[in-house]
């Protein structure tokens, strides 16, 4: 990998083209699921990819590339989510009951939750609670890291993770219940 960078470093496009073959699916996922559309998810990854080949001199390799590389997609594709939202712009919600509080994540591990349903409920949370439970759940960022990338306090950034969740435990609750209902009617 070491060598591909550096080949991308001296403007190869064929390095750069296998570094893109090597990241897109990720990049374009980890898009997606912050911006909620197929279409502003693809323009942002082919921005993010523009803007590592032209800044590839200050990769200084102190992180993993792909993690670098993420890090770009993931401003960028907030970056746009603030540019082009076309509904009304809501408020961070601030207040946190408790520091300690912790949402108990074992309704997340359940095997009997399919990931696309996961995946479902959580593109239907507000935005906020989107990204939020997003960058913390799939990307595994802490929540300092959070709080740096939304541009919010730490304490802010563990509320809305822990709101996120708690309103996901929901969705995926009453998704459960919807579907036994439907089992038992199909008999």
């Amino acid at each position: 990998m070491k060598e591909l960078i550096a080949r991308c470093k001296k403007g190869n496009k064929g390095a750069q083209m296998e570094i893109y073959k090597k990241y897109f699916h990720a990049m374009y996922n980890t898009s997606y699921r912050i911006l909620n559309n197929q279409y502003e998810a693809e323009d942002v990854m082919q921005e993010a990819f523009l803007a590592a080949f032209t800044k590839m001199d200050s990769y200084k390799g102190e992180v993993t590339f792909g993690a670098w590389l993420k890090r770009i997609v993931i401003n960028k594709s907030i970056t746009a989510l603030k540019k082009y939202k076309q509904t009304e712009t809501h408020s961070l919600e601030i207040a946190y009951e408790s520091s300690d509080e912790e949402i108990d994540n074992s309704v997340f591990l359940s095997d009997d939750l399919n990931v696309k349903v996961i995946l479902d409920c959580i593109q239907k949370l507000k935005e906020n609670y989107r990204i939020g439970v997003t960058l913390h759940l799939i990307e595994g960022y802490d929540y300092e890291e959070i709080s740096s990338i939304m541009n919010i306090s730490y304490d802010n950034s563990r509320a809305i993770v822990s709101r996120a969740k708690g309103k996901l435990r929901k969705m995926l609750i009453d998704n459960s219940e919807i579907s036994l209902d439907n089992r038992f009617k199909r008999k």
